[in-house]
Formats: structure tokens, C-alpha cells, sequence
């Protein structure tokens, strides 16, 4: 099950790179997930306050026409990143190994990229809404996803 989350919460950095993140250091914070090492640092006040607004950054850009695509190598190496980090986070704290998440993590976030961008593009086509209503709800799915992996992980 640790694993299945790990990929969870990779999937959610691939919606929103740094809404999984903010998720996890919460968590870390209020002690929902154990992690200790050199991760633990991510449950810092300093972390998560960081990590709340650089998310929140992203949730407004996000929804600017400027904006380059998730799928561009720049956002896909992001959400890799986090994805790996949120990965290894949610494995340790299940008692996992912090490698393995970080990998399945990984795997979670090029998922997650590609799936989000795809249905987005299709939703917005076939309902014949604007763009900015099925961001809105994307930014709805990664925040409540993360939120309910990291309440569920340990």
C-alpha cells in the first residue's frame, strides 16, 4: 500500500509541482508521516512556509497564457523532482524504502504530467469550456489528492 501512495502522491506533483510538496511538509509538520534523516528537514517551519507559497505561486501562474507547457522540459524535470521527493518521503514514512518511493515518486510525476495535460486538453474540447474551469478543477484534484495521500500514508 506504501508504494501505491508513493505513486500517488508522484501522480499529484505531475498536476501541480509544488502542490504535493506543500502537501508532504505539512504532513512531516504535523507528524502524519514519520520521516527522519535528512528529508525530515522538508517538516521544518521554514519549509513549509516556503513550500505553501511557491505552491500557491504556481496555482495563480498556473493559470497565466504565458505560461509554458507542463509537458516542457523545464515543468516534466520539476515534477520529476518533486515527484521523486514526495515518492521517497511517503515510503519512509511507511516504513519503505526512501529509494524505492523516490523512483515509483518519479515514475508518478511523468504520469501524472502526461495524464493531467491529455485530459485537460480533452475535457476543455469536449465539454467546450474555457481552459481556466478545468484548471480550476485540476488545482482541486491535486490539492485534495495530496492532501488524502498524506493523511493515509502511515
Amino acid at each position: 500500500m506504501t508504494i501505491a501512495m508513493a505513486f500517488l502522491i508522484g501522480c499529484f506533483a505531475g498536476l501541480r509541482s509544488l502542490t504535493a510538496p506543500a502537501a508532504v511538509a505539512w504532513a512531516i509538520r504535523l507528524h502524519w508521516l514519520k520521516v527522519e534523516g535528512p528529508l525530515a528537514v522538508i517538516g521544518s517551519g521554514f519549509s513549509v512556509i516556503i513550500l505553501m507559497v511557491l505552491a500557491i505561486t504556481e496555482l495563480v501562474f498556473d493559470k497565466l497564457p504565458n505560461t509554458p507547457s507542463r509537458t516542457a522540459p523545464v515543468g516534466l524535470i520539476a515534477r520529476i523532482v518533486t515527484g521523486g521527493i514526495c515518492g521517497a518521503c511517503v515510503a519512509l514514512g511507511g516504513s519503505q524504502s526512501a529509494l524505492v518511493g523516490a523512483v515509483i515518486g518519479a515514475v508518478g510525476g511523468v504520469t501524472g504530467c502526461f495524464l493531467g495535460y491529455f485530459a485537460r486538453i480533452r475535457i476543455v474540447k469536449a465539454l467546450r469550456v474555457p481552459d481556466i474551469y478545468v484548471a480550476l478543477l485540476e488545482d482541486l484534484v491535486a490539492i485534495a489528492g495530496s492532501l488524502w495521500v498524506v493523511s493515509h500514508s502511515s
